[in-house]
C-alpha cells in the first residue's frame, strides 16, 4: 500500500503529504489484527469449554444409566 500511495503522490501535480494517512492506516490495521487475535482466542476458549461440557454431559449420563436410570423425582430427558 505504501509504494502505491507514494507513486500516486508523485504522479499528482500538487504534492500531498501522505505519510500521516499511511500511518493512520497502519495503526488501524494493527488494531484490527489485535481485535482479530482476541476474537480467535475467545473462540478457541469457547470451543474447548463446549468440548469439556459435552464430555462431562456424556460422563454424567453414563453414570446415571449405570446406576439404573434417573433418580426419583427428577424428570428424564
Amino acid at each position: 500500500l505504501s509504494p502505491e500511495l507514494c507513486r500516486i503522490n508523485e504522479d499528482q501535480k500538487v504534492a500531498l503529504d501522505l505519510d500521516p494517512y499511511v500511518k493512520k492506516l497502519l495503526n488501524a490495521r494493527r488494531r484490527v489484527v489485535l481485535v482479530n487475535n482476541i476474537l480467535q482466542n475467545a473462540q478457541e476458549r469457547l470451543r474447548r469449554l463446549n468440548h469439556s461440557v459435552a464430555k462431562e454431559t456424556v460422563r454424567r449420563k453414563a453414570m446415571l444409566e449405570a446406576a439404573g436410570g434417573y433418580p426419583q423425582g427428577l424428570p428424564g430427558k
